[in-house]
């Protein structure tokens, strides 16, 4: 077991951010964290924080993963101090960090997230990896499912993943699983490639747009340039920003701002009764 006290870090935030799918929080203060092929317990413990994990482990992995190294004071201290908006925004998501996650989970991830809401995209993502990923034990000795591999995927017919509840995103799934194992699309490069060109190269893939591509770039390839636009974050923007977000300021952050507007958009009217 890890134990760890961090700044700046809340796995119930980051878990109703919108950017992890396999993230589930069994009680208060206990999460599960499934990905790829791993799984991780994780337990608050007031100001300190225990990964049920070995510590060869966590450093190889989980610490990369939850984006540990970085400070993520650094980010705020940039926020504009007339910005009253994005300085709550980012008071009240103080504990998100932006995860490492594996590019071909983001890729269908983003793609079964389209017209969807989170609660539904968590069950198809947990169905598909029933259905078709390979069945793990894990550190507690329960039952966890890994991400299945495009190359199980790419074998299937376009709509078999309509009985994971995918409805039309099925072809998306498997088309974009053929031009991965066909190599139309080599994923290695897409690590390598810069912001600007890693998300057109993203949009060649079947139902792949520039939200979507946006938000692979910024959860998979952590491109901070990258700032997803989805209903939340226009009204945002049209409410606040009605001559564009300031991107020269945060060009290097901006990911960043948008997971803080994002998450105060969709948590923090709950709190306050405030109408989105």
């Amino acid at each position: 077991m890890v134990e760890r006290k961090l700044k700046n870090f809340d796995l119930g935030q980051i878990c109703d951010s919108g950017q992890c799918f396999r993230m589930r929080r069994q009680s208060e203060d206990t999460f599960q964290i499934l990905a790829s092929d791993r799984e991780i317990k994780v337990t608050r413990r007031a100001d300190r924080w225990l990964f049920h994990c070995e510590e060869k482990e966590f450093a190889q992995f989980w610490e990369q993963y939850f984006d540990l190294k970085e400070d993520y004071e650094r980010y705020r201290e940039q926020i504009n101090p007339r910005d009253r908006y994005l300085r709550n925004a980012a008071e009240f998501g103080i504990g998100i960090r932006i995860l490492r996650q594996d590019l071909w989970e983001m890729i269908v991830s983003f793609l079964i997230s389209q017209q969807n809401n989170i609660v539904r995209i968590r069950r198809c993502i947990e169905n598909l990896c029933e259905s078709y990923g390979e069945k793990k034990i894990g550190g507690g000795g329960g039952v966890y499912y890994a991400f299945p591999r495009p190359e199980v995927l790419a074998g299937l017919q376009e709509d078999a993943l309509k009985g994971c509840n995918l409805g039309y995103r099925s072809k998306y799934v498997v088309r974009s699983a053929q031009s991965v194992v066909s190599g139309e699309i080599d994923l290695n490069q897409v690590r390598s490639m810069p912001y600007s060109k890693a998300r057109t190269e993203l949009q060649k893939l079947y139902g792949v747009g520039e939200k979507v591509a946006d938000c692979i770039c910024l959860f998979a390839l952590h491109q901070l340039e990258a700032f997803p636009i989805d209903t939340h974050i226009h009204q945002v923007l049209e409410r606040h920003y009605r001559r564009g977000f300031p991107n020269r300021r945060y060009w290097k952050c901006r990911g960043v701002m948008q997971q803080y507007i994002f998450y105060y958009e969709l948590e923090g009217t709950k709190e306050s009764g405030r109408t989105p």
